[in-house]
């Protein structure tokens, strides 16, 4: 049975302002290409994405838990499987921590295999006197600083596409061949818990794991013969910010009637483009997948109620994530009063904790970067806020690799001011690497199962 929304169309945006779009040189050679990407199969399914909304119901009523991980901005040149590989295990690792903590089950999406654009504070971009227009992601343009290279390109939605269909393919074969096997995962862990002198604290946890383990075997249950245990399942996520190219990946679904965007299980509106009255949120009216919505210390209770109203007016569960990013010493006293609000009003969203973004500082090295304990102390204040409020910590959204960078400092690898520049490789935002983020689960499951 259709709900589609009435007076909404994939097009509909187009009549609303619309900020973060690129300034393409060329407008036909645009159309040429979203043409072609409407003729293209889906990267996603429908029903898809309809299982993760399921899940995000159970998380909205507390009986499951997010984790939403993964790259700031994807990059063409760094998709290979290693690197994908790499940041699916980082990824499979936390979930189990968190879901032996938690004791319900954890859902896992990916900001992976679409999160190729990005939001920009300024339309162009000033080094040593000249002006050049903005990085926007590799969807758009290139990072290198220069003419050419700033060039926004719509051939560039084709690669993006060609990545995201790639990388969706080995992931699946990757959460389905074995490599997600709970036994095999666990090993990791303890491998991170004898490893690292920060890990040790964890023994008592890694411990616990194995004892489930061990009666899970005497029972009879083997992993490798359950596909429960040794299978897994990630969906995908990216910020919906280039509404021509989501536009030409939205599809009718067949069974129901209803738009799906098709370019990732799930999308989300970023602070930049939150406006009640722009072109992002009409498009989100209107889709069913299920979407996000970032919100920072400058959202208000009435603002954050109507965007609730005007994108799950129907108060379905598991429809809308908020993803709350205040920054660690603004968490304890900017949130409370959304969570409320919400709550009050009867809204059944999930609230996650984006703890990256509203603790980003430059470093003495001139480096952009974040401290680990400055991203461990706004996921606590975000715990303490829902313990208060009665309500449900959902979830943590997290910018991480696989690799073995050097980009937010302390964690697990001590990583200091001067270490920085070792393997500072992010094309944006600073990303936790592989051990920070183990780290981090660790401190998540303590909230969880203190």
């Amino acid at each position: 049975m259709s709900t589609q929304t009435p007076d909404w169309s994939p097009s509909s945006w187009r009549a609303f302002p619309a900020l973060q779009q690129p300034e393409w040189p060329d407008d036909s050679s645009v159309d040429v290409v979203l043409k072609q990407l409407r003729d293209w199969p889906p990267l996603v399914f429908a029903g898809e994405a309809r299982e993760l909304q399921r899940q995000l119901g159970a998380v909205s009523r507390g009986e499951a838990f997010l984790i939403q991980a993964g790259d700031c901005a994807e990059s063409f040149e760094s998709m290979g499987a290693n690197d994908i590989r790499e940041k699916l295990r980082v990824i499979l690792q936390m979930a189990v921590v968190l879901t032996y903590a938690g004791g319900v089950p954890t859902v896992k999406v990916g900001r992976i295999a679409g999160q190729f654009a990005k939001p920009r504070s300024s339309d162009t971009e000033h080094r040593d006197g000249v002006e050049l227009p903005s990085f926007r992601g590799h969807i758009v343009n290139d990072i290198g600083f220069d003419p050419d290279s700033r060039v926004p390109r719509p051939e560039r939605l084709l690669e993006a596409y060609n990545r995201s269909s790639s990388t969706l393919n080995l992931l699946r074969a990757f959460t389905r061949g074995g490599f997600a096997d709970l036994r095999r995962v666990h090993a990791w862990n303890k491998e991170f818990v004898a490893d690292s002198p920060q890990g040790q604290r964890y023994e008592e946890m890694a411990r616990g794991i194995d004892k489930a383990l061990e009666f899970m075997s005497a029972i009879g249950i083997e992993t490798e013969s359950d596909p429960r245990l040794h299978e897994s399942e990630l969906f995908t996520s990216h910020e919906a910010l280039l509404l021509g190219y989501e536009e030409a990946l939205t599809r009718k679904d067949s069974l129901t009637g209803d738009w799906y965007d098709c370019s990732a299980h799930m999308v989300w509106i970023g602070e930049r483009t939150r406006q009640l009255d722009g072109a992002h949120v009409e498009f989100f009216r209107g889709i069913k997948n299920p979407i996000g919505c970032k919100v920072g210390p400058t959202a208000d209770p009435d603002e954050v109620l109507a965007l609730c109203e005007a994108l799950n007016p129907e108060r379905i569960e598991g429809r809308l994530t908020l993803i709350s990013r205040m920054g660690a010493e603004q968490v304890g006293e900017r949130l409370p009063p959304l969570i409320e609000a919400v709550r009050d009003a009867g809204h059944p969203v999930v609230w996650a904790c984006d703890p990256m973004h509203g603790n980003t500082f430059t470093a003495k090295s001139g480096r952009k970067t974040r401290h680990f304990e400055d991203i461990a102390s706004e996921i606590d204040g975000f715990f303490a806020v829902h313990r208060g409020a009665g309500t449900w910590a959902g979830g943590v959204h997290l910018e991480l690799t696989g690799d073995d960078v050097t980009e937010c400092l302390g964690g697990s690898t001590l990583v200091g001011d001067g270490d920085l520049d070792i393997r500072y490789e992010t094309m944006c935002d600073p990303r936790l690497n592989a051990r920070q983020s183990l780290d981090l689960a660790f401190r998540v499951a303590e909230l969880l199962h203190p």
